[in-house]
């Protein structure tokens, strides 16, 4: 019951060159046992701000009314990354020598956190649960038809670091092929692979998931 509303939330979001530096907000009126209703939207370039400073932008509302105000900061940060299959920087002979260079006894002690490393390919998933029933291909008790799909995406974590795939829509057998590579800094932690159904009207659906021990591994 307010236009000019204070939320006064942190996101925290690690940026990736493949995927450009453009954050899309959109702004909600949300409308309880109906559809929330689009108030605007607008667009962060990030290539247009200087990193390690943190600005504040006023940024009007597209196809709506008023604006945002936004801090945003950006930082350097090597603990996790993300790239295409297709990318492997482990196939890369100088950087598996910069690796064993890291990680080679007369450094051992230089960084006791740093434990080691766990890169983690994230394929496709198979036969997934249909979490949404729309259009028509499947009868029903009744004999209406019904179209059964998902629209999945991937959540790595490990410890305090999340990684999402992109979403495959309308798909029970999606292709991710991505790679996740995180800075280990306990043995003992468990990596935890999640995958949900988008939807943007509410929550994602969970689907599944796996959990893997490093020591497993």
């Amino acid at each position: 019951k307010t236009l000019n509303p204070q939320w006064r939330e942190q996101f925290d979001f690690h940026l990736y060159e493949e995927r450009g530096g453009i954050i899309d907000i959109t702004v909600w009126d949300k409308d309880a046992g109906k559809k929330d209703d689009f108030i605007g939207r607008c667009h962060v370039d990030l290539s247009t701000l200087s990193k390690e400073q943190t600005h504040k932008l006023e940024i009007p509302l597209e196809e709506g009314e008023g604006f945002l105000v936004l801090l945003v900061t950006l930082t350097a940060s090597a603990a996790v990354t993300i790239s295409d299959l297709s990318v492997n920087s482990l196939e890369d002979q100088k950087e598996r020598e910069e690796i064993l260079k890291r990680y080679s006894p007369m450094t051992m002690f230089h960084n006791i956190k740093d434990v080691g490393f766990l890169q983690v390919k994230v394929i496709r998933a198979e036969a997934l649960m249909a979490a949404d029933v729309t259009g028509k291909d499947s009868f029903n008790f009744c004999g209406s038809k019904y179209h059964s799909k998902s629209d999945p995406f991937c959540v790595v974590e490990l410890n305090n670091d999340r990684l999402l795939t992109h979403t495959v829509y309308k798909n029970l057998n999606p292709e991710w092929n991505k790679i996740f590579t995180f800075n280990i800094k306990d043995i003992h932690s468990v990596l935890e692979v999640t995958v949900y159904d988008e939807d943007r009207d509410r929550s994602a659906d969970f689907l599944g998931k796996v959990a893997i021990p490093l020591l497993s591994v």
